[in-house]
């Protein structure tokens, strides 16, 4: 069974969530209201309306309530000025308190039912008497919700090693698993100051070419293979993945030579399939 949707994203790089549309008629970037589990929210439309499976939806599907109008914008503008001022009445309770925690974001939901206070800490932290304050203070519910470093950057941003804004916090809605194997399999240093990004983890766009990286890996020989070429018996020592080249050090001449992986083929060194 096929469901009509449109996909809504409720943070500037944030998770995509799909609504039924109903009978709205909406384009991308249109505003929009729906309920979710938080409750009512303003979100933006990223995703035009399109078919998918019963399997990339989440059953029951919420329907969209409305398209938002100027009064929901000016509320949700509203909310961001009443989140920064609760940013500073947090903080100094924080340091009233003396709590071992750093407050990173403050976001009022929609319908203001609900404040969620969003911190980092290295362990455990017992907030309970900070919550009874900061709800005497608003008069609504309180979350303190505890994030991650990677959560971190993506919610307040900056500048990459690259020198461009980060992934995490422009278009990147989800974080992907990042292995030191694929620092490794890329033939990059190893230093983690050059592999990790701000947030002190490695690197998000370790990801990016790690597919290419390994399809091409299978068709070259590895590192420390013996090897028959017509110069007579070598070792593999090196290997430039990406420009297909393999170093051949030869084990009675002492030097190294270097062939693309087309001329082993050729030579019929090495099998013409995969690794």
């Amino acid at each position: 069974m096929n469901y009509d949707v449109v996909g809504v994203r409720f943070k500037k790089a944030g998770k995509i969530y799909y609504f039924d549309p109903g009978a709205f008629d909406m384009t991308q970037h249109d505003c929009v209201i729906v309920e979710t589990t938080r409750g009512i929210e303003y979100g933006r439309v990223v995703i035009e309306k399109k078919s998918v499976g019963e399997d990339d939806v989440v059953l029951p599907l919420r329907k969209v309530i409305r398209v938002a109008t100027e009064e929901d914008r000016i509320q949700v503008n509203k909310n961001k000025a009443d989140a920064d001022e609760a940013l500073d009445i947090c903080l100094t309770k924080i340091y009233q308190h003396e709590l071992d925690m750093k407050l990173v974001d403050v976001e009022y939901t929609f319908d203001r039912n609900k404040i969620i206070f969003y911190f980092t800490a290295d362990g455990r932290v017992d907030f309970r008497e900070l919550v009874k304050d900061l709800a005497a203070v608003f008069k609504t519910r309180i979350e303190l919700r505890q994030i991650g470093v990677r959560d971190e950057a993506k919610m307040l941003g900056g500048i990459g090693p690259c020198g461009r804004m980060l992934c995490c916090s422009t278009f990147l809605g989800d974080f992907e698993p990042v292995s030191i194997k694929m620092a490794k399999d890329q033939n990059l240093s190893l230093n983690p100051a050059k592999i990790s990004g701000v947030c002190g983890r490695l690197m998000c766009c370790l990801k990016y070419e790690n597919d290419q990286y390994e399809t091409a890996k299978q068709e070259l020989p590895d590192i420390g293979e013996r090897i028959v070429i017509h110069h007579g018996k070598g070792r593999v020592v090196g290997l430039n993945i990406l420009e297909r080249l393999v170093q051949i050090e030869l084990s009675e001449q002492e030097k190294v030579i270097e062939y693309t992986l087309d001329e082993l083929i050729e030579e019929g060194a090495i099998s013409s399939q995969s690794h």
